[in-house]
């Protein structure tokens, strides 16, 4: 028996759909899981991050600059991270996934142009600096923007 493999014990646990305040026969009847009494107890209890009239943290907190909904997380990589792949071979961001040079793909992967380069790639990803570029053409290789 370890922390992996605890669950709770059959029949403790009710679904999400469960209909509380029906009665006793239920399970959860009298004061259907709400305790007794109190502002939580009833209805119209407040919304998150009501103070009790004290402003609220978010309020308190000051507001600075804003976030664009339309930016783009773009994964940068140097071109010496390419040296741990085989010769000739197609570089996409699936096979930087696989060979653990990036972590996750998100809106996109650079290749930057730091370090050398030996071994002829085929290049096939969102973006290239023109150093990145031309290292990876002077080595043989193709860079293309997918």
């Amino acid at each position: 028996m370890d922390l992996t493999n605890l669950k709770p014990a059959a029949g403790s646990v009710h679904s999400g759909n469960f209909r509380r305040g029906r009665g006793h026969g239920s399970g959860n009847g009298t004061q259907a899981g709400k305790g007794h009494k109190g502002q939580k107890a009833r209805s119209g209890a407040p919304r998150p991050g009501f103070e009790g009239g004290q402003m609220p943290l978010f309020r308190r907190l000051p507001k600075r600059g804003f976030t664009n909904r339309n930016t783009k997380e773009i994964v940068a990589i140097n071109v010496s991270a390419l040296e741990v792949l085989e010769n000739g071979i197609d570089v996409t961001a699936e096979v930087l996934l696989e060979a653990g040079i990036i972590k996750h793909e998100r809106d996109g992967v650079k290749i930057l142009g730091n370090g050398e380069l030996t071994k002829k790639l085929n290049v096939k990803v969102s973006a290239f600096s023109e150093g990145a570029k031309a290292k990876i053409e002077a080595a043989g290789g193709t860079c293309e923007v997918i």
